[in-house]
């Protein structure tokens, strides 16, 4: 398993741009031992943001694991640029990937933390010959591309449909969930299976970003 607990990774797609580090700092002071970043290249989702120099200088600042998220067309073919920058956990979606296998076994011949993403209308049984693959599942609980969306709520059963699975086959496959999470159902998304919850609007907007965090933690049980 990726982390011994259940764990916030807050998203620094909503900190501010200006100031990451003082962020990345608030999160590890907060008791966080993740950061989720967002790579989004413009075209597999309408956004751009950022890539492998904001990653690479976030690591020589920081020890919390990097988790990095590819929103991106050509992850088979830039996936070194991401381990070579010091991503810990690389998560990639299969409804971009060419050659799925290949670039997960990479990500994992480098030491690193293999993930595969699924959008909210991919269902889970793309996933069947990928499971032992991976370190862990992304589920999207909003369209990929921006931060402050609703949360879609049939994406907790697609999460008790993943959680079921892991089980029945025997894996030590952790649960992450990203889009709309925050104080009020960060609960029920535990219960339901997330092993690890990624929320950013609801940490970096709120009025106090660091016990948001700690309230978050400890409502994941």
């Amino acid at each position: 398993m990726i982390s011994q607990r259940k764990e916030v990774a807050p998203s620094l797609l909503s900190a501010d741009f200006t100031n990451l580090g003082a962020a990345v700092r608030m999160v590890a002071d907060a008791g966080a031992g993740m950061v989720h970043l967002d790579v989004m290249d413009g075209h597999f989702v309408p956004n751009l943001t950022i890539g492998p120099p904001v990653i690479r200088a976030l690591r020589q600042i920081t020890p919390l694991l990097l988790d990095v998220h590819l929103m991106i067309e050509n992850a088979d073919e830039t996936i070194e640029d991401y381990i070579d920058a010091g991503a810990d956990m690389i998560s990639v979606h299969v409804e971009a990937s060419r050659h799925l296998h290949r670039t997960l076994g990479r990500i994992a011949e480098a030491g690193r933390h293999p993930g595969v993403v699924l959008n909210p209308a991919t269902p889970i049984s793309i996933l069947d010959e990928v499971l032992d693959w991976v370190d862990f599942v992304l589920l999207m609980s909003v369209n990929p591309g921006f931060g402050g969306q609703k949360f879609i709520p049939t994406s907790v059963r697609k999460v008790e449909q993943l959680a079921r699975e892991i089980g029945r086959r025997g894996l030590d496959v952790a649960i992450q969930l990203d889009g709309g999470v925050d104080l009020d159902n960060i609960a029920e998304l535990s219960q339901a299976g997330v092993d690890i919850a990624v929320a950013g609007s609801a940490v970096f907007h709120s009025d106090d970003p660091a016990e948001t965090i700690r309230q978050m933690l400890k409502r994941m049980v």
